[in-house]
């Protein structure tokens, strides 16, 4: 859904990552964390909402939504029961950690964070000021119940 400047339609951009952290309980998680900007906000909550997620408290909820990966990359996150379809429109990396954590639990857990949660300037800072600073910006956001979750299936894309 975005054009090759990495930005949305009437140019709202869209940014796209893949972490693996700890789980509470069991094995580590692989998630998504995705941000649009405003113009294509509303759209995609209200795919997910319909796709089970929910507010960002506690541990996320079985959705019908579907994480596509492929080629060593994120192809897509499918909502609605495959009627919608959110592709990053740059390449987004996988690596083998976090296929293997997909993997091992055959779901990534997708994070929908509000415009803005992902400050300027952000992947020039040091790689632990990085991690920080939006941490702290994802916390605030989910503090103010601004942040959607949902446990999407993980899928192989066809090769080709």
């Amino acid at each position: 859904m975005a054009d090759e400047t990495g930005y949305g339609w009437g140019r709202t951009p869209v940014v796209w990552a893949l972490a693996v952290r700890e789980a509470a309980d069991g094995p580590p998680l692989a998630e998504v964390v995705v941000e649009v900007g405003a113009g294509l906000h509303a759209d995609l909550l209200a795919n997910a909402v319909e796709s089970g997620f929910v507010l960002a408290a506690g541990e996320p909820p079985a959705t019908s939504g579907v994480v596509e990966v492929g080629g060593g990359r994120l192809e897509r996150l499918v909502l609605v029961g495959g009627r919608e379809v959110w592709e990053p429109d740059e390449v987004v990396a996988a690596s083998p950690t976090w296929l293997a954590v997909a993997a091992g639990r055959g779901a990534a857990v997708v994070v929908l964070v509000p415009p803005g949660t992902w400050p300027p300037g952000l992947m020039d800072l040091d790689p632990e000021d990085r991690v920080d600073v939006f941490t702290q910006r994802l916390e605030e956001a989910r503090t103010e119940g601004r942040v959607l979750h949902g446990l999407a299936s993980l899928k192989r894309a066809p090769a080709g």
